[in-house]
């Protein structure tokens, strides 16, 4: 298998905080080379807190060679700031977005900008740019937070697409059933952009659980147990979401899932180990023809 017709493999990083931070993210970003990302994407803070931080560290992805997609969120900016922010990014030479509604910060109160929704987002991205940029938005295999139910959240995952969405990411999951149901639903209403599973590496218990609550994503009893088991041993921990996370995408390539999107969290290490395990690299098929 070679790398043109092997999964396609992208990637999300943050923008780093501090020197040391953005050091780390180089490296990593580095190493995870070898994975050949179709992309990375780079995340936005909530109401443009990390709006600069997303842009620099746009540049510094595309300098070490890979095609960079920004995150861009409608929330609190006016149609003036997102225009210079799209025009800047084309200027830039910029051909993807990662288009979300984003999330109020504390403070604004009702204050959500002229465009409230991320279907609005990407009909303003098509109105101002037209066909320039490739166009990501997100998907909720275990539906959105905020959604009303699973109807209503598929309904807004469809506008999304009607109005120039051209692939989805989806939110993580560990149960690969919410995934293959989403997908299928969603073709059954005529989308057929792709829709990529996204992955989130299992290495800090706590950290895992934090964002879980926070984004709605359902972590199995069995995997919660398991990671409470092992107490404060990381070894185990990386060891064990290791091996979950492998098959959960292993599951998912299997049946059909058009690449993996891996929520690096600024690390190599997790994603690259996942990565070897299911050989989309081909050192262990090489290593057994040899």
């Amino acid at each position: 298998m070679s790398v043109t017709d092997t999964p396609a493999i992208s990637l999300e990083f943050f923008p780093p905080r501090d020197i040391a931070a953005a050091e780390r993210l180089v490296r990593a970003a580095k190493q995870m080379l070898a994975m050949h990302p179709r992309y990375v994407s780079v995340t936005f803070g909530a109401g443009g807190s990390t709006r600069a931080g997303t842009a620099t560290t746009v540049r510094t992805l595309s300098n070490l060679g890979c095609e960079a997609a920004p995150h861009l969120s409608c929330v609190g900016s006016t149609r003036d700031d997102l225009r210079a922010i799209l025009a800047a990014y084309k200027a830039e030479g910029i051909k993807r977005v990662v288009a979300l509604r984003g999330d109020l910060p504390s403070g604004m109160g009702g204050d959500a900008g002229e465009l409230r929704y991320a279907s609005d987002l990407v009909a303003f991205i098509r109105e101002e740019m037209g066909d320039w940029f490739h166009i990501e938005v997100a998907a909720y295999p275990e539906m959105h937070p905020q959604a009303a139910n699973p109807e209503s959240d598929l309904d807004n995952f469809k506008r999304k697409v009607d109005l120039g969405a051209d692939s989805a990411i989806t939110q993580y999951f560990f149960n690969p059933d919410a995934y293959f149901d989403f997908v299928d639903r969603a073709q059954a209403r005529g989308v057929t952009v792709p829709i990529v599973p996204g992955i989130m590496p299992i290495t800090n218990h706590t950290q895992l659980m934090r964002f879980s609550d926070m984004c709605g994503a359902e972590v199995p009893r069995w995997i919660r147990l398991r990671l409470a088991s092992f107490g404060d041993d990381k070894a185990s921990i990386r060891s064990f979401g290791v091996d979950v996370v492998t098959a959960l995408c292993q599951n998912l390539l299997d049946n059909g899932a058009p690449g993996l999107h891996f929520y690096s969290l600024n690390s190599a290490e997790a994603p690259m180990a996942i990565w070897k395990n299911l050989d989309l690299g081909g050192e262990k098929r090489a290593l057994a023809a040899s």
